[in-house]
């Protein structure tokens, strides 16, 4: 991993690592409060020689004693000194355990070392160390005195005698807390990383292409306003990130393939819930604004959401096309946008992966390309149901949104082999719902003002459509007995075009129709008719 990833996990996993360095230090303050505190208190002792009359003798005395000091000092732990305290301090404690309460610790090249003893008690701490200070002189004393009575030829004696202390030496909280901070800090830094290495979610641009062997054609960061409000408002020109990420995902298509731009577009997913519906209205929404003539068509008929996000009125739509039962002239609805009519879903029907992959379709999808500079069709997800799938066949392509920190990489990867398998194109891959402060390597902040006394944008020109001419009439498709599907016109297309929409391709994927998991809404028996009670809407 390079230091960039580090500093992304570090972005995307923050709190996981705050918690646990509160945790841990929540932790180390439980333990400081919890724990007894100790106090210490030290009896400073002094050795001495028998002195000398010159020089040299009181120099050798004076090694003599330093000598003397690390003797003394184990003489301190010993269990035989305790002993001896223990005779005239009954604590209720045996050698070995007061002992363990007493170190000794010397002041180098010198004569002087010090008796400490640590207890919960500061007075009792205090008593003991002087006790001992007197028992050591004693026992000292016993020991260089020699046999035959003579005078002892080293001593020691109480310097300094203890005192009791206020301060308790443990525990150290501020000590604790700095080292639970610096505990739970590698703790939390290390959990980021074991649980970004264990999430197979997308999140970057390299993840993408590593994976789907695709371009990433977009980057719509996370907005909370577009749960309630899906449409952008485009004319927030200055703050807008929302809208100059639609504008560049709009831009990165128009220039996508130079010579043949593709201009029928499906968007879908992998899943639901991953922002395609958003994606393919805002980008209808932007290409209008850019002045081309965009439809916008509701191609899930199992979950539309269009109708509801735009105003529509779904009682007829491209289910009644598909049928037979109308003309697309009567279907199309206008907009608040200027440029930007849709086509809503219309009823639900029993069968939608047999009308969209049926001729019917393909037929719609080409009298819709010589009416508009731009389609784009809302399809359904790719993994519950085949919908999507066949539809791409008759257009230029599909554009594939992921949602950030949503879809795994097995859904992106099995969406775009589901799409190749058919031979349809997959223009590119669209990262929605990124965190709109992360600053990862695939996002761009927009933080300049818009200049309205700038000339309108330049787009790219779209080619006119070629002289028509008309098509055999197409077989109609059930349900129910539909009326003929009058001859479109058509118009002469390239050989890129040509190849995007073949007329065998959907019927592969029209024998193997998957189980239906894709939730659907309730559907009515038979599609209204012309002359029913339905409402119906002409351009």
């Amino acid at each position: 991993m390079e230091i960039q990833d580090y500093l992304r996990i570090l972005r995307a996993r923050w709190i996981i690592i705050a918690v646990t360095v509160v945790v841990a230090i929540l932790g180390a303050l439980g333990a400081s409060l919890l724990t007894t505190p100790l106090y210490e208190s030290s009896a400073r002792m002094f050795v001495s020689t028998s002195g000398g009359t010159s020089v040299s003798e009181t120099y050798q005395g004076n090694l003599f004693s330093q000598q003397r000091v690390a003797s003394y000092s184990e003489l301190v732990t010993s269990e035989a000194l305790a002993a001896r305290v223990l005779d005239v301090l009954p604590l209720g404690l045996t050698p070995s355990q007061l002992a363990a309460k007493v170190k000794a610790s010397s002041t180098p090249d010198t004569v002087l070392f010090d008796i400490t003893v640590t207890d919960s008690s500061p007075a009792l701490a205090r008593d003991i160390a002087n006790a001992m200070a007197s028992e050591l002189t004693t026992q000292v004393r016993d020991l260089e005195t020699p046999e035959d009575g003579g005078t002892p030829s080293a001593g020691v004696k109480t310097f300094q005698q203890a005192d009791a202390s206020s301060t308790p030496v443990s525990p150290k909280t501020k000590r604790n807390l700095a080292l639970g901070a610096a505990v739970g800090l590698l703790l939390g830094i290390a959990l980021a990383v074991l649980r970004d290495r264990l999430d197979n979610t997308i999140k970057n641009r390299r993840e993408i292409e590593s994976i789907s062997g695709k371009a990433l054609v977009g980057t719509i960061p996370f907005d909370k306003e577009r749960k309630a409000h899906p449409a952008v408002d485009f004319q927030d020109l200055g703050q807008s990130s929302s809208a100059e990420a639609f504008r560049e995902l709009r831009t990165n298509l128009q220039f996508l393939e130079v010579d043949h731009p593709p201009r029928v577009i499906v968007v879908t997913s992998a899943i639901p819930s991953e922002g395609k519906t958003t994606t393919a209205v805002n980008l209808a929404i932007s290409l209008a604004e850019a002045g081309h003539h965009v439809v916008l068509v509701e191609g899930d008929l199992r979950r539309p959401r269009i109708s509801k996000y735009m105003g529509l009125i779904g009682a007829v739509g491209l289910s009644t096309v598909l049928a037979g039962q109308a003309k697309v002239d009567e279907v199309l609805q206008p907009t608040q946008y200027e440029g930007l009519q849709a086509m809503a879903s219309g009823p639900i029907p029993p069968n939608p992966s047999e009308l969209l992959g049926s001729e019917a379709s393909r037929a719609l999808l080409v009298e819709l390309r010589s009416k508009f500079d731009y389609v784009i069709v809302d399809g359904a997800p790719l993994l519950p149901v085949t919908d999507s799938a066949v539809l791409t066949t008759h257009a230029d392509g599909a554009l594939l949104v992921t949602r950030y920190g949503h879809t795994k990489s097995n859904e992106l990867s099995r969406a775009i082999g589901n799409l190749e398998t058919i031979g349809a194109h997959v223009l590119g891959v669209v990262l929605a719902l990124t965190p709109s402060k992360k600053g990862d390597m695939y996002s761009y902040s927009y933080n300049y003002t818009a200049d309205t006394n700038l000339p309108k944008q330049v787009t790219p020109p779209v080619p006119a459509p070629a002289p028509q001419a008309p098509v055999a009439p197409l077989t109609p498709v059930s349900p129910p007995t539909p009326a003929p599907v009058p001859a479109p016109p058509t118009r002469q297309t390239s050989p890129r075009s040509a190849s995007a929409s073949p007329a065998a391709g959907p019927r592969t994927a029209e024998a193997t129709r998957e189980p239906e998991t894709y939730p659907r809404s309730h559907r009515p028996e038979t599609l209204p008719r012309n002359g029913s009670e339905e409402p119906r809407l002409r351009k």
